[in-house]
């Protein structure tokens, strides 16, 4: 079930921010540039969020292969591993003084231990020294190994991206209808995520309706985006 959430929350992030595999991925940007961008971003300029997004997806590739070379599901690690990098353009101030990317890779890595956490969760309680991977050199890869930012960053993450602005265009500028609908397919607001079929069930409605009005949808939030 975790695994088909990934996957489907994957295609939503590829799909939005107009990207299909790792390759894809474009090269990263100049530091005055990306500076630039971030004061624009910070302004409401969507499009140059975007760009820094996109820019800083060979990040979150390159640290699921320094980190999780040898997990089967190093595709899951980097979608994963993409809300993190969302949250940290949403959250990062270049007032601040810090390097961007240093800060990045705080946020992806704990988006990775939080998967790894709620994954051991529903078997037994875990330990900080529980064994979750290893190294490229066989090494054993601990969850305090891979712990980066603490509690106080992990809280100020989460209270900002309630409002990060994808989430609010989904109130905005969605219908009553296609919210619901994209609510419930992608479990958001900490829901559990539903197929089409569900649905489909759920609203009495047939599941081909329901897979154009998702569709329409993520088109609108593509457009706006």
């Amino acid at each position: 079930m975790l695994a088909g959430i990934i996957s489907v929350f994957s295609s939503f992030i590829h799909l939005i921010l107009g990207i299909s595999t790792p390759q894809s991925f474009p090269p990263p940007l100049d530091p005055a540039e990306e500076n630039a961008l971030f004061v624009r971003a910070e302004e409401g300029d969507g499009e140059a969020r975007k760009k820094i997004i996109l820019h800083n997806l060979r990040l979150v590739s390159h640290i699921v292969r320094k980190y999780y070379s040898s997990s089967k599901n190093q595709e899951d690690l980097v979608s994963i591993g993409t809300i993190g990098l969302i949250k940290a353009v949403d959250t990062f101030k270049v007032s601040n003084g810090a390097r961007f990317a240093t800060y990045a890779a705080r946020c992806i890595q704990n988006e990775i231990l939080m998967h790894f956490r709620a994954q051991k969760k529903l078997a037994a309680e875990i330990s900080l020294n529980d064994t979750i991977d290893v190294d490229r050199d066989g090494n054993p890869l601990t969850y305090i190994d891979v712990i980066s930012c603490d509690e106080s960053l992990v809280s100020d993450v989460e209270r900002k991206m309630s409002s990060a602005r994808a989430l609010r265009l989904i109130d905005t500028a969605l219908s009553p209808r296609e919210k619901k609908i994209i609510v419930l397919r992608y479990g958001l607001g900490g829901r559990r995520a539903m197929t089409q079929r569900e649905i489909a069930e759920s609203l009495n409605i047939s599941r081909s309706y329901v897979s154009r009005i998702e569709k329409s949808a993520l088109e609108k939030l593509r457009a706006e985006l």
